[in-house]
C-alpha cells in the first residue's frame, strides 16, 4: 500500500499540518539515504509540499540523488533549529523517493519552485512509509507515529 502526501493529509489533517509547519519553519533539513555499501549518507536538503505531494529536488548528479536512484528508501528529519531544547518537537518523514521524469509532472513543480535551471535537476516525489512527530508533554516524551494502513499510534515514556 502506497500513500502520497494528499492521502495522508486527508486521513490525518492535524498531524499533516503540524508536520508541514515544522518543515516550513526552516529551509534546510537533514536527509538520510543509503550509499552503495549500505552505510547511511546524511546531507542537507530543501523540501516542498506542493500539489498533494511531498517533493525532494536535488542538483544534477548529486550523490544523494544517485543513492535514491539505486535504492529509493530515505528518511528526512526537520531542521531542529537553534535551540537545543526543541520546544516545538521533532518531525521525521520516511518513504521511497520516486524519480519524476514526466515533463508535465516536472512542469508543475518548476512552475511553483522556479529552480535556476528547470532542466538540470533531479526531482523525486515521495511514497510515504512513516511520519513521526516527537515532543515533550507532561515531562514525558511522546511519539505520534503514522504508517500506511495502520494510522496514528501514540506512545509515551518518562
Amino acid at each position: 500500500m502506497t500513500e502520497n502526501w494528499a492521502s495522508f493529509s486527508a486521513a490525518e489533517p492535524e498531524l499533516a499540518k503540524w508536520i508541514e509547519d515544522r518543515f516550513g519553519a526552516f529551509t534546510h533539513h537533514v536527509l538520510g539515504t543509503l550509499r552503495k555499501d549500505g552505510s547511511v549518507r546524511l546531507t542537507g536538503l530543501e523540501v516542498r509540499f506542493l500539489h498533494g505531494e511531498f517533493w525532494l529536488g536535488m542538483m544534477p548528479g548529486s550523490l544523494k540523488a544517485r543513492d535514491l536512484q539505486r535504492d529509493p528508501r530515505f528518511s528526512i528529519m526537520a531542521n531542529p533549529g537553534a535551540s537545543a531544547e526543541m520546544e516545538d518537537g521533532d518531525a521525521r518523514i520516511s518513504g521511497r523517493a520516486i524519480e519524476v521524469t514526466d515533463p508535465a509532472e516536472r512542469a508543475l513543480y518548476v512552475g511553483e519552485v522556479q529552480p535556476p535551471d528547470p532542466d538540470a535537476f533531479h526531482l523525486f516525489r515521495v511514497e510515504l512509509t512513516e511520519v513521526v512527530r516527537t515532543f515533550i508533554e507532561n515531562d514525558a516524551i511522546v511519539m505520534e507515529t503514522w504508517k500506511p494502513g495502520v494510522g496514528v499510534r501514540r506512545t509515551s515514556r518518562r
